[in-house]
């Protein structure tokens, strides 16, 4: 049996509230449980290099000039001062592969240190930058005629596109969170693209952890609160819901970003919370009725599975990744447009029985998603990685998924 890949993780998020953050802490705290070697490269509150357990930590600090591109998340764009003391590291911890999860500062060092000390180079796709950066474009250029802003934003959309599909195609391996994406990826690089999902914890989601007893219907929302998210549409929910005489529900919005404000001043029965964590965030889910999430550029959707293990059902679009974590009808319903996904959320305020039978069957299917099975695949994927020179691996499944043998 061959030895388990050392694995160095360069990731630009950790400490953040995102999915990359959550996924990452969960990759870090599953290689420790393991007693797998693994070095955790990422920005942090201070400048350290400690170890934890198996895992080498290396935390560095974004300088004062860091860009913010959201609430809390940054760009170093002087990010290769790190560079001698990242490439120290790494000789000395001597890995079988780095693995980046984009093109954020971390990400590029990684991908610098990959291609200076010939190392192979495992990238995870986690966010749509292209559709990100389209939609923050278009909404700065609103002052423009319509068809001038929808112009630049597919000419953006576009070429950011090619420019992060390049970036991808320097690595030996791709992960990449649904099937869509797989494709796409397969198409644009001619190299092996797995599926690397999410788990979720239903210790900590749980429907049990319910505390209010009020009959008002909640409408739940989780998440960035950015125009990637979509989230000024949920005052068009609300609008949608009083014009037809739907009055008993409120909304509960969860997070922080540049559109609280709208949402602050535009939706009329709605409770803001802020960004929430641990059993505060698990008791809002729980909280909930139905989870409203009308995002076009998800990848994959973890607040998605918290939902579904909070025996919470979603109304997604049928854009984006959280349409595969929903069986329509029986866990959650996908809407095709924006008046479809108004009729699913009336629909359910209206049906407590069907929002019940969902809520359970949501429950039931999230007691089968584990990060231990999603994080063995991905081991999986690095040794397949660590094994081949850009050839298929016999140990991969059907739909891109590695397993282990």
């Amino acid at each position: 049996m061959n030895p388990v890949p050392r694995v160095a993780f360069f990731t630009d998020c950790f400490h953040e509230i995102n999915g990359v953050a959550l996924t990452s802490r969960h990759l870090h705290q599953f290689a420790r449980q393991r007693g797998y070697p693994f070095l955790s490269v990422h920005a942090g509150p201070r400048a350290e290099v400690f170890q934890d357990g198996s895992v080498t930590v290396w935390e560095f600090d974004r300088g004062p000039w860091s860009i913010a591109l959201d609430a809390d998340m940054s760009f170093d764009p002087f990010f290769l001062r790190h560079r001698f003391r990242a490439r120290d590291l790494v000789a000395r911890f001597q890995p079988d592969l780095i693995h980046i999860t984009g093109p954020g500062d971390c990400g590029l060092l990684g991908a610098w240190l990959a291609w200076r000390m010939r190392i192979p180079l495992v990238a995870s796709w986690h966010t749509n930058v292209h559709e990100y950066g389209a939609r923050r474009l278009q909404q700065t250029l609103g002052f423009l005629p319509t068809r001038w802003v929808e112009r630049a934003g597919d000419l953006f959309e576009r070429y950011a596109l090619a420019a992060t599909a390049w970036y991808y195609g320097h690595a030996r391996v791709i992960l990449a969170p649904n099937p869509a994406l797989i494709d796409m990826l397969r198409a644009r690089t001619g190299k092996p693209v797995f599926l690397m999902q999410r788990g979720v914890d239903t210790v900590r989601f749980d429907p049990a952890k319910r505390n209010r007893a009020d009959d008002a219907v909640v409408l739940g929302f989780v998440g960035r609160l950015s125009t990637e998210k979509n989230v000024r549409f949920l005052v068009k929910v609300e609008r949608a819901l009083l014009a037809t005489g739907v009055r008993n529900f409120r909304f509960l919005v969860v997070g922080q970003g540049r559109d609280l404000p709208y949402l602050k001043e535009n939706l009329q029965q709605a409770e803001f919370t802020g960004a929430l964590r641990g059993e505060e965030l698990a008791r809002a889910y729980a909280n909930m009725d139905i989870f409203v999430f009308p995002s076009e550029t998800d990848t994959f959707g973890n607040v998605i599975q918290e939902a579904l293990a909070s025996g919470v059902p979603p109304v997604v679009t049928s854009r984006g990744g959280p349409k595969y974590l929903i069986q329509h009808g029986v866990t959650g319903l996908v809407a095709e447009d924006s008046e479809q996904f108004i009729q699913h959320v009336r629909r359910l305020v209206l049906g407590e029985g069907t929002r019940r039978r969902m809520g359970e069957a949501a429950r039931r299917h999230a007691l089968t998603i584990t990060w231990e099975k999603v994080l063995e695949r991905v081991y999986g994927a690095y040794e397949s990685c660590a094994a081949t020179q850009l050839q298929r691996s016999p140990k991969l499944a059907l739909a891109g998924q590695p397993q282990r043998s």
